[in-house]
């Protein structure tokens, strides 16, 4: 297996300019895809994720061309792709794969998407049951409620259209609805069952959908209308903004590490939800500062390297991704941190309940893992040293557990899988980062 030693490091300082966000990206790309006109996308993330989009787009008959390093031209299809026959492999991009399920479902074409084995662990059930209330055709190849799937021609009614989905797995099924169903140009309402996990991701989405001119009517989290005729239209140019969440990890080296550490790209005016972390990392003891376009964390109790943080109770339902560096940023920490309402962890890349409770507890750490919550207490004395960190294939486990090496020198194996959408993120981290001599 392929490592990585982080040596143990004294102190944090430096400005990063982040990726284009993962969420925003991927997003950007199926609208524009779908819309009238040609977009062209500024400061796109360059990641697996986003290659996995790509890729399926263009199988799919969207004209797309590369115009510089992080910048596309994509001529949208107008609401229906010209190819009507494919078979997608979206390896474990859970922001192209939900979408994308959706969109092809209204798309009158035989498709079938699959994915990594992990991919196909990750229930889509709520999905595809929504789907069916308006006659999608989608048929499970492998495990009835997950992927690999199946989708055959839908036939659509005449009538408004009128759905229900379950909001407490994960918001990105109605992420994909609320992308898809515009390009029926009906009437549309979706209603939410149960309480919506990660809002924030959803008002992205919303976001995204204003840009290309489509606007949705919300009630509460609970209820969503779209009034017909709506059409995806390009805005011309459009630029991505920074990644929140891979902000989070350079942040919290701030925070740990002296500081200031700046990362530029996201602000107080970001849509992103992980934006929020930074209030998190305040409540922690964090001196946070910000501007339009961008944050700085730095700690407020220089020369207490062993605890310069101090423990919180969070209910981290609006930062989910970013919470992960806040499990670690833990250790740091005086005193029990509590993490809460983390349940959709257990769905993600990996099962991150398990594998952040495993990997904290080589450190040292005393862990108690429910079902949906973590609480971490940071050993009395130093971090465990020699550890090795397994990463799970998982990007956030590997730049997460990057922070230990504020404690003691740590290995990361697998640094690689970073690649799904920070590919840069080891060589930026030691750019702001001084190892002990």
């Amino acid at each position: 297996m392929n490592w990585l030693d982080l040596p143990a490091i004294r102190m944090a300082q430096g400005t990063i300019q982040l990726p284009g966000s993962k969420s925003i990206s991927n997003r950007i790309l199926l609208l524009a895809a779908l819309a009238h006109g040609i977009t062209h996308v500024r400061d796109l993330l360059v990641s697996d994720d986003t290659d996995y989009m790509l890729k399926a787009l263009t199988k799919l008959g969207v004209g797309i061309s590369q115009t510089s390093d992080n910048s596309y031209r994509i001529i949208g299809a107008g609401g229906y792709f010209k190819e009507k026959e494919a078979n997608l492999y979206l390896g474990n991009a859970g922001t192209a794969y939900r979408p994308l399920v959706a969109v092809l479902a209204l798309m009158n074409g035989c498709y079938r998407l699959s994915g990594v084995a992990r991919m196909h662990e990750r229930p889509i059930g709520d999905l595809v049951d929504a789907l069916r209330q308006i006659g999608a055709n989608i048929t499970y190849l492998e495990n009835p409620g997950y992927p690999p799937l199946q989708i055959n021609p839908v036939v659509l009614g005449h009538d408004d259209i009128h759905l229900t989905v379950k909001g407490g797995v994960s918001s990105q099924y109605l992420t994909g609805l609320l992308m898809a169903l515009p390009i029926t140009g009906r009437k549309i309402t979706i209603e939410v069952s149960g309480t919506l996990i990660s809002q924030p991701y959803v008002a992205l989405t919303l976001a995204q959908m204003r840009k290309f001119g489509v606007l949705v009517e919300q009630t509460a989290w609970r209820r969503f209308v779209l009034q017909a005729p709506q059409h995806y239209c390009s805005p011309g140019e459009i630029a991505v903004e920074g990644d929140a969440s891979s902000a989070s990890y350079f942040l919290a080296a701030g925070a740990i590490g002296g500081g200031p550490v700046r990362v530029q790209g996201v602000g107080r005016e970001s849509v992103q939800g992980d934006v929020k972390f930074a209030e998190a990392l305040e409540k922690m003891g964090a001196c946070i500062r910000m501007g339009t376009n961008w944050i700085e964390a730095s700690c407020s109790l220089k020369g207490t390297a062993h605890r310069p943080l101090r423990a919180i109770d969070l209910d981290c339902n609006h930062i989910p991704d970013a919470a992960m560096t806040l499990a670690v940023a833990a250790l740091f920490a005086k005193g029990v941190t509590t993490l809460k309402n983390i349940a959709s962890w257990r769905l993600k890349e990996t099962d991150r309940l398990a594998a952040m409770s495993k990997e904290l507890q080589k450190l040292g750490a005393d862990i108690e893992e429910g079902h949906d919550y973590l609480r971490i207490t940071p050993p009395e004395n130093s971090l465990t040293a020699g550890v090795a960190i397994d990463t799970y294939d998982d990007h956030r486990m590997a730049m997460s557990f990057s922070l230990v090496a504020f404690g003691v020198p740590v290995r990361i194996n697998d640094p690689d899988c970073v690649k799904k959408t920070f590919p840069e993120y080891f060589d930026q981290f030691k750019r702001v980062v001084r190892f002990e001599e």
